[in-house]
């Protein structure tokens, strides 16, 4: 999150603000995304308020610093999925999508959370999930190293937060079933995704909205439309997607994402 930094990943605080106030006047309730999906998942929430699940990728430390205050005005938890191995040794976040900005004016964009950061958030009423130890393509790795980037990461939250890490969002959304299964076995409860279509929800393949900065006005007000969330879990949008009349642009891969339900 930036008011500043030119990537179109970072949404600004105002951005976010207006984001939370339009999905609160639409009758949304915003809790963790581990809860949203224990809650979806056995109907808990079926004839109450709707729940949404503000998440963020990566580990930005500009989740602290920029993001808390925001969800803290609208009285909103939010959860943020974590490469352990950045908030372990604190060195700038890098890899294939983010590397660019290593060595310029907005490399400073790439700090991680810390430990203590960590601990606060979660002091917050934040959960902190894993998004791996070293943010890989999971579906190319053989099961050993899928099974070592889940629990290293997941032992390493639980260490130093003292609660159970229960959530994963899999790195640039790839996954397929045998890295869900791993999780299930690694002991996650809910995984989430980032794709274009959305399939039926499953706890350990969970679809989300990713929201840019170009998301604002209209466009964002559309994304959160329950009619259009709908839409994206049919045949119909593969064909609009197909035919361009969507551009595969409105969804790259995201470091601040909502699931709305």
């Amino acid at each position: 999150m930036s008011d500043d930094w030119p990537s179109p990943l970072a949404v600004t605080q105002t951005q976010l603000a207006r984001h939370l106030r339009l999905l609160q006047r639409r009758g949304y309730k915003f809790v963790t995304f581990s809860k949203l999906v224990n809650c979806v998942s056995c109907g808990a929430h079926e004839g109450k308020a709707r729940i949404a699940a503000v998440t963020f990728d990566d580990g930005y430390r500009s989740n602290l610093t920029r993001a808390l205050p925001v969800l803290r005005g609208v009285g909103a938890p939010a959860t943020v999925f974590v490469v352990t191995s950045f908030a372990g040794d604190g060195s700038p976040l890098r890899w294939e999508g983010i590397s660019q900005w290593l060595g310029t004016t907005y490399e400073r964009e790439l700090e991680p959370l810390s430990p203590d950061d960590l601990r606060e958030l979660v002091a917050a009423g934040w959960e902190i999930g894993s998004h791996t130890a070293t943010h890989p393509r999971l579906s190319r790795l053989d099961d050993a190293a899928v099974r070592e980037e889940l629990c290293a990461s997941k032992q390493w939250l639980e260490e130093i937060l003292g609660v159970a890490c229960r959530s994963l969002a899999y790195p640039y959304g790839d996954w397929n079933e045998q890295v869900a299964a791993i999780a299930g076995q690694a002991g996650y409860e809910a995984a989430a995704l980032l794709s274009a279509h959305f399939s039926a929800p499953q706890p350990l393949a969970w679809p989300r909205i990713g929201i840019y900065r170009a998301d604002s006005g209209w466009r964002f007000a559309l994304k959160a439309n329950p009619a259009v969330v709908r839409l994206r879990s049919t045949d119909v949008w593969r064909y609009l997607r197909a035919g361009r009349a969507i551009s595969p642009a409105a969804t790259p891969p995201s470091d601040s994402e909502v699931r709305r339900r």
